[in-house]
């Protein structure tokens, strides 16, 4: 009977007031969520080769050229929004130096301010 009541104690000392704590219940769905995944991983194909067309990026049918030419710029891609924001980016490119040590201390800054009106709200 010792080790029932033990059992029970302990059991009963898990028990939060909102909610219920059990590192073995937990440790065994994990257990259980990781076999499912190696058995849903093991279903799979085992037709992949390596090194071979099946590894190459899908490119619509194109073929793959020069990385150069594939790659697709951020001024590009962001062209209206930058356009658009001109005024501010021009101010930006005067601060830009390219030292991340800058970049960091104006993080470190900023975050030191919000956390200064985070706190006095």
């Amino acid at each position: 009977m010792a080790l029932a009541e033990f059992f029970n104690s302990l059991i009963n000392s898990l028990d939060t007031g909102s909610g219920f704590w059990n590192p073995l219940v937990w440790g065994f769905a994990l257990l259980i969520v990781f076999l499912v995944i190696y058995i849903l991983r093991g279903a799979g194909k085992t037709s992949y080769k390596k090194g071979t067309e099946q590894t190459k990026p899908f490119l619509s049918g194109n073929p793959e050229t020069s990385k150069e030419s594939m790659h697709v710029k951020g001024e590009n891609v962001y062209w209206g929004f930058v356009k658009s924001m001109k005024f501010i980016y021009d101010r930006f490119e005067k601060m830009h130096n390219g030292n991340v040590s800058d970049y960091i201390l104006w993080f470190v800054i900023i975050m030191g301010i919000f956390f200064l009106v985070l706190g006095v709200i």
